[in-house]
């Protein structure tokens, strides 16, 4: 960590920002900039690596390095990053379109060796940069230029996708909430091992207030449940509603009469199976949105356990040399 201090106006590159005006985007890149301000790193040890898509432009908005990748690979890129280079932040920008469909196998594979990368995933439900053809996102039965009649595909559920990948940091924000996506990135930052940020935003192009329930600032307190280690689930405009266990099921619950704050189900971040209960619930009017870290675990990163088993190979056999490698074994001569 450097010792200058940094403001977020030192994370701003001198490109002009392109997303259409009234874009989440615009949102998500000033939240960055904040946490990587805020965490005190300098702008030479951080890379900001993307795929394809609206968010994968946010690497040229960025004072850092960058690499704007292809379609779904980004994951695959950073990983070469972080082994080659263990001391720097590497931080992955893809969309619901980049990472879950072409990508997916890379993001899935990334998640489950625990590679120190932040991956952000900018979920707007819908493909952007092609012009609004659905998306694994997508919920079931919307209209798109490829789906004129309704997709009949099953929604994706990114969240549980990551858990089930043996993700170490799982957590979700909103484009609309810069200090609630902030601190979720701060975290993120802070993990040791893969950490997962899911960021509903909205495409006022091709799929405007996708999100609007639970993103909306007039109906919000409502919709959305934001869990903190440790405190109680509790939600709504007046909080007055929270979140019990009752016969191994999650119920949303009103407060007063037969139920207080005490009878509230208290977050444990560390707690998967309630993880997977908070991520597959099905979003308002049935069950608020969780938002916040929902899933932290503590394991070695990969590139630890990586360097761990070069020191110990090179301890037994020694250093190795290439040229007597290379032309080591079975051999041929084209003539």
């Amino acid at each position: 960590m450097s010792e200058t201090c940094y403001t977020k106006k030192d994370y701003c590159s001198d490109q002009e920002v392109k997303w259409c005006p009234g874009c989440g985007d615009y949102v998500i890149l000033s939240s960055l900039q904040q946490a990587l301000a805020q965490s005190g790193k300098a702008r030479e040890d951080i890379v900001c690596v993307s795929g394809i898509g609206c968010s994968s432009r946010l690497p040229y908005y960025l004072n850092s390095y960058g690499f704007h990748t292809i379609h779904g690979r980004a994951p695959s890129i950073a990983t070469g990053i972080k082994l080659a280079n263990p001391n720097l932040s590497v931080w992955v920008v893809t969309g619901d379109g980049d990472g879950l469909s072409i990508g997916g196998n890379h993001l899935i594979h990334a998640m489950r060796r625990n590679v120190d990368l932040n991956i952000l995933l900018f979920n707007n439900q819908i493909y952007g940069l092609t012009k609004g053809q659905y998306s694994p996102t997508s919920e079931k039965g919307k209209i798109t230029k490829s789906s004129p009649h309704g997709t009949i595909d099953r929604t994706f559920n990114p969240g549980n996708l990551a858990l089930g990948s043996g993700c170490t940091f799982v957590a979700k924000a909103l484009d609309s909430d810069p200090k609630g996506l902030t601190d979720v990135m701060t975290a993120a930052d802070r993990h040791q091992g893969t950490s997962f940020v899911e960021i509903y935003q909205n495409c006022v192009i091709f799929n405007d207030k996708a999100h609007d329930a639970y993103s909306n600032r007039n109906t919000r307190a409502d919709n959305a449940l934001y869990v903190e280690d440790g405190k109680p689930m509790i939600f709504g405009k007046d909080r007055n509603k929270g979140v019990i266990l009752r016969n191994f099921r999650l119920e949303v619950i009103e407060l007063g009469g037969e139920f207080t704050e005490k009878d509230l189900l208290v977050h444990d971040k560390s707690n998967e199976a309630i993880a997977y209960m908070l991520i597959r619930q099905s979003s308002p009017p049935n069950f608020p949105m969780v938002l916040g870290v929902i899933y932290q675990s503590e394991d070695r990163p990969y590139e630890v356990l990586m360097e761990e088993q070069l020191k110990a190979a090179q301890a037994k056999k020694g250093k190795g040399d290439f040229k007597k490698l290379l032309h080591s074994g079975e051999t041929w001569t084209v003539e």
